[in-house]
C-alpha cells in the first residue's frame, strides 16, 4: 500500500515536471512523451524502497547498471539519465529535495558514427517508384506529394504529416513550419514539390462524397493536408515510416537502409555535389551555419536557397 502511495506521488511529480517543461521550455510533444516514458520506468524500478525525493547517487547508478543489463543502447541510457537529471533539478527548484544525486554521474555517451544516407540515384529511384505503388491514383498522388515535400524541404516527419492544409493553398513557394518547441521557420518548395502538392490538393478537395477520403476530410482530417483515420486526424509517423519501407523495396533498395531521417540526411551531399546549379533547386537547409542569417529570408549560394 505504501509502495503504491509512493509511486502515485512520484507520478504526480512527473506530471508537474512535464507541465513545467511544456510551459517554460516549450518542449515538443514527442519530447514530453519520451520524458514521461523514461521517468515512469525509473519510478517503477525504484518501487517501494526509494522515490524521487530520496533517491541517492548510488541508486541512480544502480538504475543505469540495470538498464545496461537489460540490453538498452547507449543512446537510450544517456537519454534516461538526462531525464533523471532534469527532474531532480526541477525537484530542487520546487524544494522537494536539497541535493542533486545525478550531478556528478558520467553518462554512457553516444557512439560516434556517420549518419546513414542515400545517393542521388537511389533517391530518384524511390521518387520514380511512387507512381507505380498504391491502391489508386488518389493514394499515389498523396504519396508523391509526401515525398516530394520531404525531399524538397528536409522537414521532420512529424512536421510533414501534420501540415495544415490552409498553409499549402495557393501554389505557395514557401511553407511556414512549426517545429520543435513551437518555433516557426520558412522553407521553400521546389518546382516538382509544388506540382505534386497542387495535384494532391485537387484529389483531396474534390473527392467523391461517398469515398473514404471525403469522409476523412469531413471529419477530424478537415484541417490537415494529409488526413487519416488516426486519433489526431492526420497521417501518423509510424504509417509514413511503413510507407517509406514499401517505396524503398519497390525501388530495389533494402528497406533496412531507408528511413525518413535517412532521406533528410541525403539532402546534404546532394546539395553540395550539385555544383553551381542545383538540379532540382533543392533548399540547402543543411548548409553550414555561417551561410545562414537571422531575419534575412534567402541567400543564393551554389544555386540553392538558404533559409533560416
Amino acid at each position: 500500500m505504501a509502495a503504491r502511495a509512493g509511486m502515485a506521488a512520484d507520478l504526480r511529480r512527473i506530471s508537474a515536471f512535464l507541465d513545467a517543461q511544456a510551459a517554460r521550455s516549450r518542449a515538443a510533444r514527442n519530447t514530453l512523451l519520451a520524458y514521461g516514458r523514461d521517468l515512469r520506468d525509473f519510478v517503477e524500478w525504484m518501487g517501494k524502497d526509494q522515490d524521487l525525493t530520496s533517491i541517492t547517487r548510488e541508486g541512480v547508478e544502480d538504475y543505469l547498471l540495470f538498464c545496461d543489463a537489460q540490453g538498452l543502447s547507449r543512446a537510450t541510457r544517456a537519454r534516461r539519465l538526462s531525464a533523471i537529471r532534469q527532474i531532480v533539478r526541477f525537484a530542487q527548484q520546487e524544494a522537494w529535495r536539497e541535493d542533486d544525486p545525478a550531478v556528478r554521474i558520467s553518462g554512457p555517451g553516444r557512439a560516434q558514427r556517420l549518419p546513414r544516407t542515400l545517393d542521388r540515384a537511389e533517391v530518384q529511384a524511390m521518387l520514380d517508384a511512387i507512381p507505380h505503388l498504391g491502391q489508386g491514383e488518389v493514394e499515389r498522388s498523396r504519396n508523391l506529394a509526401l515525398f516530394e515535400i520531404l525531399y524538397a524541404t528536409g522537414m521532420r516527419v512529424s512536421e510533414l504529416v501534420s501540415l495544415p492544409v490552409t498553409a499549402c493553398r495557393g501554389d505557395p513557394e514557401l511553407l511556414l513550419i512549426r517545429g520543435k518547441g513551437g518555433k516557426e521557420r520558412m522553407v521553400p518548395l521546389s518546382a516538382p514539390a509544388r506540382l505534386a502538392l497542387t495535384a494532391w490538393l485537387k484529389w483531396r478537395d474534390n473527392a467523391p462524397a461517398d469515398s473514404a477520403l471525403a469522409r476523412l476530410v469531413a471529419g477530424k482530417g478537415a484541417k490537415w493536408l494529409f488526413p487519416a483515420a488516426s486519433a489526431e486526424g492526420h497521417m501518423t509517423r509510424r504509417a509514413f515510416h511503413g510507407l517509406t519501407g514499401q517505396i524503398a523495396a519497390a525501388a530495389g533498395i533494402d528497406p533496412a537502409r531507408v528511413s525518413p531521417h535517412v532521406i533528410r540526411h541525403a539532402l546534404r551531399p546532394i546539395c553540395w555535389k550539385a555544383g553551381p546549379i542545383c538540379a532540382r533547386s533543392r533548399p540547402c537547409w543543411a548548409m553550414p551555419i555561417w551561410a545562414r542569417r537571422k531575419s534575412i529570408p534567402m541567400f543564393w549560394m551554389r544555386g540553392c536557397a538558404i533559409w533560416c
